[in-house]
C-alpha cells in the first residue's frame, strides 16, 4: 500500500493543487491552440529535461515531463498482459459498463470512421462496432486504434485476430503518438475517442490539437477520463480506493504494485473537469449544452464531448 506521505502526495495532485504531471499541462490556459503555438510547445518539448522539471515529486523523484511518456511507456509494457482483467477488478466490474456507455453516449450513427487514440487493447474499438453491428445493423463502420504502446497494441491485435471485423479490416492498429499523431490527414475521422490515455499525455493540448486537426467538421472529440468526486462522503471513499485499494489489487493479482500506483498518481493528477472541458473548448471545440461533459457515478470517470464547427 501506499505510505501515509506517498497518499498524501497523490490527494494534492489528485485536488487539482499542484499536478504532478501537468506543469505545463492543460491547467495552463493557452486559447486556441494555433499553429505557432503547437510550435511553440513542441520547441519546449525539445528542451533539455533540466529546464522543465515537474512541479510535485513522484515516489521521492522530481520528474521531468519529457520523460513522462516514457516512463508511462514502460509503466504499460509491465501489465499490458492483464491490464483489462486488473481494471476490472480494481473497479469492481464497472470499467466495461463506464466504456460501453461512453460509446452508447456517443450516439455514433451507421458508416461511421473512428480513431481511437490509446486504445491498444481493443475494448473501446469492440466496444464501438457491437454497438454499430447491433443498434445500427452496419457493417461498414471502422476503427483504427493509435497506441503508443507496442506490447498493448500487441494484446489487442491477438484478442481480435479472429474476429470478422479483423478479416473485414474494420479495425486496423498503428503505433504513434496521441501528441503527433503522424500520416494521419486532416479531416480523416468522424469520431476521436481516447479513453483513460488522457492523463497520461505530457501535453494534453498538443493531443487536442491532433484531434481538431484529424477530425472532419462536424466530428465528435470523445474522451472517457478519470475524474474529481465532489460529494465530500464519496469523495473520501474515492480516494481511499484509487490511493489505497486499487494499487493493492493490482499487487495481488499480478504483483506490480509499482507500476499500478504509478498509473494512479498519474490519474489523480489529472486536471478538475471543470478544468479539461476549457481546455476542449480552447482547442476549437463547441461543447454540448451545460457543463460539457457527464459524470459517472459522481465523478469516477467522466465523459466528455465536444464537436468541430463545420
Amino acid at each position: 500500500m501506499f505510505s501515509r506521505n506517498a497518499f498524501a502526495k497523490v490527494t494534492a495532485w489528485g485536488l487539482g493543487q499542484r499536478g504532478a504531471f501537468y506543469v505545463p499541462g492543460s491547467l495552463r490556459s493557452l486559447g486556441t491552440i494555433t499553429s505557432s503555438k503547437r510550435q511553440q510547445l513542441m520547441t519546449e518539448l525539445s528542451q533539455p529535461s533540466s529546464a522543465k522539471l515537474m512541479g510535485g515529486a513522484l515516489y521521492g523523484d522530481t520528474l521531468p515531463i519529457d520523460i513522462k511518456e516514457e516512463i508511462m511507456d514502460r509503466t504499460y509494457c509491465k501489465v499490458a498482459d492483464r491490464y483489462d482483467f486488473v481494471l476490472e477488478m480494481m473497479s469492481f466490474g464497472m470499467n466495461q459498463y463506464w466504456k460501453k456507455k461512453f460509446v452508447r453516449l456517443m450516439s455514433p450513427t451507421a458508416g461511421l470512421k473512428m480513431i481511437d487514440v490509446a486504445g491498444g487493447t481493443g475494448q473501446i474499438a469492440r466496444s464501438y462496432l457491437e454497438y454499430q453491428d447491433l443498434v445500427n445493423n452496419d457493417t461498414s463502420s471502422s476503427v483504427h486504434v493509435v497506441d503508443l504502446n507496442e506490447q498493448m497494441i500487441r494484446v489487442g491485435r491477438h484478442r481480435l485476430a479472429s474476429s470478422q471485423w479483423m478479416n473485414d479490416d474494420r479495425i486496423t492498429f498503428a503505433q504513434g503518438s496521441a501528441e503527433n499523431l503522424v500520416n494521419i490527414a486532416d479531416g480523416s475521422f468522424d469520431i476521436y475517442s481516447i479513453s483513460a490515455g488522457m492523463h497520461n499525455i505530457p501535453y494534453p493540448e498538443l493531443a487536442l490539437s491532433e484531434a481538431y486537426r484529424v477530425l472532419k467538421p462536424g466530428g465528435l472529440f470523445a474522451c472517457l477520463e478519470y475524474g474529481h468526486v465532489d460529494t465530500p462522503i464519496v469523495k473520501q471513499f474515492h480516494r481511499w480506493h484509487l490511493g489505497t485499494l486499487a494499487p493493492a489489487i493490482g499487487h495481488m493479482l499480478v504483483g506490480k504494485r509499482e507500476s499500478y500506483e504509478r498509473l494512479v498518481c498519474s490519474a489523480l493528477s489529472f486536471p478538475h473537469q471543470r478544468d479539461f472541458a476549457q481546455a476542449i473548448s480552447r482547442a476549437g471545440f463547441r461543447l454540448p449544452p451545460g457543463k460539457g461533459y457527464q459524470l459517472m457515478h459522481r465523478g469516477y470517470m467522466v465523459a466528455y464531448f465536444g464537436t468541430k464547427p463545420e
